[in-house]
């Protein structure tokens, strides 16, 4: 197996990024209705993510990760809100949408042998998006040595093998080759590391970063593993039940939470040779989505929760750095704040 060290981010923390949103999501909202009632799994969410960068979406199971991934390349219909990926607005569903912007937006799933034809070899998988672009044949074959070469595979061992003769991670390399086929300018990764052991998390990872940071790659990376996350990851949005509750680079998110979920999650992080962190919630379960509570969607479970939490929700405030935090009760101060307090810290000198 073919490994390469992960490439270093730049001394600020960030990948090879221009600074300005290639991807722009503003109010998304996506519901599902059904017997029981309407589920809001995402209540109007404003993302952008960098040309070059990795946006890393986490949350909790049912946090509405996935469904933000599959309304963003139009496998679920948005029920409002906006897409744009380079500056062009995206319809809500894929089959409304030029073959070149489908092809702009690739998707690599959680479950790579199931995402796989059981039935095709390897170089016929890869080489579909090639065959649908009309690439000539010859000029095909070759592209596909070469994405599976760059995706760290035994080029001539693979080839001819079916997705259930190989290994979980060779699958998920696959399924990134073929992503990579349709030259796509952003990646969704969803969940496309947490079934696989750690050795081989650490290939697909080494894979994903080297693609942001040497290709220039765009790419939203969705886990709910914090200590993936800072691996591969730029910058880093917070989710639960459906809403945003953090947002900003990764190191410093991770480093110092502003959000209380966002510390409860760090907190059950473990690290070799260092304790868990306090409980920063209470025991209560999480909400149903189908009944999500008044005002701020995480107070039931909040040690900070106050009477306003359960009245407003909370707006995603600026806290500077980039950063910003939906809490009515945030660990770090705004920068407003701050800077207000110094004033009145000199006044009163």
């Amino acid at each position: 197996m073919r490994t390469t060290s992960l490439p270093e981010k730049t001394p600020s923390g960030m990948g090879p990024v221009d600074g300005e949103a290639f991807v722009t999501i503003r109010g998304m909202e996506v519901q599902f209705r059904g017997p029981k009632g309407t589920v809001h799994a995402v209540d109007g969410i404003d993302l952008d993510i960098r040309k070059g960068s990795v946006l890393a979406l986490v949350g909790e199971s049912g946090s509405g990760k996935s469904t933000i991934a599959k309304a963003l390349v139009g496998l679920v219909a948005r029920s409002g809100g906006t897409v744009s990926v380079g500056g062009v607005e995206q319809a809500p569903e894929r089959r409304n949408r030029p073959r070149q912007s489908r092809a702009a937006l690739q998707m690599v799933f959680q479950n790579p042998v199931s995402s796989l034809n059981p039935y095709q070899k390897v170089a016929t998988i890869v080489a579909e998006p090639l065959r649908v672009a009309k690439v000539p044949a010859d000029s095909r074959v070759k592209r596909v040595r070469e994405l599976l070469g760059a995706v760290g595979l035994d080029v001539d061992s693979i080839l001819d093998k079916r997705p259930g003769e190989i290994s979980g991670g060779q699958a998920q390399r696959v399924s990134i080759a073929r992503a990579l086929a349709a030259a796509p300018e952003l990646l969704i990764a969803d969940e496309s590391v947490s079934a696989l052991d750690v050795s081989v998390q650490a290939t697909v990872l080494n894979v994903l970063r080297r693609l942001s940071v040497e290709g220039g790659l765009s790419m939203l990376f969705i886990s709910h593993d914090l200590g993936v996350v800072r691996t591969v990851s730029d910058d880093i949005a917070v989710l639960h039940l459906g809403q945003l509750c953090e947002v900003g680079p990764s190191e410093a998110v991770l480093a110092a939470p502003a959000h209380p979920y966002t510390a409860a999650l760090r907190a059950a992080v473990p690290e070799p040779g260092i304790p868990l962190g306090e409980a920063k919630h209470t025991d209560a379960e999480p909400p149903s989505p189908l009944s999500p509570p008044s005002g701020c969607s995480f107070r039931e479970r909040c040690l900070y929760a106050t009477a306003v939490c359960a009245e407003l929700r909370p707006a995603l405030t600026e806290l500077g750095g980039g950063r910003r935090v939906a809490c009515h009760h945030p660990l770090i101060p705004a920068a407003h704040d701050t800077a207000h307090e110094a004033h009145a810290k000199e006044n009163s000198a």
